[in-house]
């Protein structure tokens, strides 16, 4: 498969990665609902209170910047008021204020690359990588700013590393099969996804079943991609998600490039 094929696959499949993120959103979403009942601040009537409590912390920050645990706590707060942007802008001010804080450094980068900015995430988890201080998360996040900035052979030599330090880490590797499923390489990363599939544990972590119900998917094969994604979702999320797929590989030239021999030439 070409390099601009691969590239347009990957564009495709990064759309219906879309798909399995409503499943993490939704749970996010009732943890964030938990929160804001538990908070003492917060009333059945209104949100009022939380928006108090972000400013009170935001009034208590400003006053001391490079409070790292204080301005976090405002970063959290503004995200939970749905304040992403300036939640971002504190991630910035405290990771400029404290530039020897490997771990805050860390937590910027991961934040950079949730909200899609691969490139900048690159620039910080560098940093973080060539510090030498960094854990197997920070690598593994900055194997998936590489990705995401379509960079792929660079993402999985961070994958590596995060795996030397934390062997047999399920989440890497799901990483790596998602990789080479971006880059093109479908019956690749349904392989990877498979080995990671029979591994102790991962019935913990649901979404490395779900990648590979998209990958078999995107390879045509529906019912095995039904069967597959139907052990976490429900049978309507199931079939908005493969209806998804066969809408987007009837589109010009998907399947033809889909239908590749995975090469990677």
């Amino acid at each position: 498969m070409k390099l601009a094929d691969r590239r347009a696959v990957g564009a495709r499949l990064a759309a219906a990665l879309l798909l399995s993120a409503s499943v993490v959103l939704m749970g996010c979403q009732s943890k964030t609902a938990k929160l804001g009942a538990a908070d003492p601040l917060t009333t059945a009537s209104t949100n009022e209170p939380s928006f108090k409590r972000t400013a009170e912390l935001g009034e208590l920050w400003k006053s001391n910047p490079k409070d790292t645990k204080l301005g976090l706590a405002y970063a959290d707060s503004l995200e939970q008021i749905g304040q992403g942007e300036q939640r971002m802008q504190v991630y910035e001010r405290l990771a400029s204020q404290n530039p020897e804080d490997i771990s805050l450094k860390a937590t910027y980068g991961k934040a950079l690359l949730e909200t899609g900015r691969g490139g900048e995430a690159i620039a910080v988890l560098e940093d973080v990588a060539a510090s030498g201080k960094g854990d197997w998360r920070a690598l593994s996040a900055l194997g998936s700013a590489y990705d995401q900035d379509g960079q792929h052979t660079k993402a999985r030599q961070q994958y590596e590393k995060a795996l030397a330090m934390q062997p047999g880490e399920l989440t890497v590797v799901n990483n790596i099969g998602m990789s080479h499923a971006l880059e093109g390489d479908l019956p690749k990363a349904e392989k990877v996804l498979k080995d990671a599939m029979a591994q102790p544990g991962s019935a913990k972590i649901p979404r490395i079943r779900q990648n590979l119900a998209l990958v078999v998917g995107l390879q045509g094969r529906f019912d095995e991609s039904r069967d597959i994604a139907s052990a976490d979702l429900p049978p309507d999320q199931v079939e908005a998600n493969l209806a998804y797929l066969q809408k987007m590989l009837s589109q010009a030239n998907t399947w033809k490039q889909l239908a590749g021999d995975g090469s990677g030439s």
